[in-house]
């Protein structure tokens, strides 16, 4: 019998925000792209998700009064979601630049292996990565 019940990969990761707006706002200057999907609809979203990166991930971003309430217990998100990006410094600037604040600062982890991560202006971490697994992963894949 094939075990279904496993972690089959990242399907979506979602953020809170008191100002929908300003948050859709804050994240197209970011990624570069308009969200792709708004509900109800784009004058009044109480949801948006963008697709991003090299599997066009979904990032979707919610209205915090929709946050269960055990989400008001903690100041800051809970995880870290780590991006890779190939320039994490520079992210960390373009990113302090639209006004977030570093969270954890650039931390070599080992050869060509480098973190860091930001709050946005609404409350979640953004982590960036360069990681040696991921380009190898992502080359086995057959991709560049």
């Amino acid at each position: 019998m094939t075990n279904t019940i496993k972690l089959r990969g990242m399907a979506n990761v979602s953020f809170w925000a008191d100002d929908l707006q300003a948050a859709k706002v804050w994240y197209t200057k970011l990624l570069g792209v308009e969200p792709y999907f708004q509900s109800p609809n784009p004058e009044n979203p109480a949801y948006i998700e963008y697709r991003i990166g090299d599997s066009q991930d979904e990032l979707g971003i919610i209205d915090k009064k929709y946050a269960p309430p055990a989400a008001s217990m903690t100041g800051v998100g809970g995880a870290t979601l780590y991006w890779h990006v190939v320039d994490v410094e520079g992210m960390l600037a373009i990113t302090k630049k639209l006004g977030a604040v570093e969270y954890e600062p650039l931390t070599e982890r080992g050869v060509d292996w480098v973190t860091a991560s930001v709050v946005d202006p609404f409350g979640n971490i953004i982590g960036f990565i360069h990681s040696p697994h991921y380009q190898e992963v992502w080359s086995s894949m057959g991709q560049g």
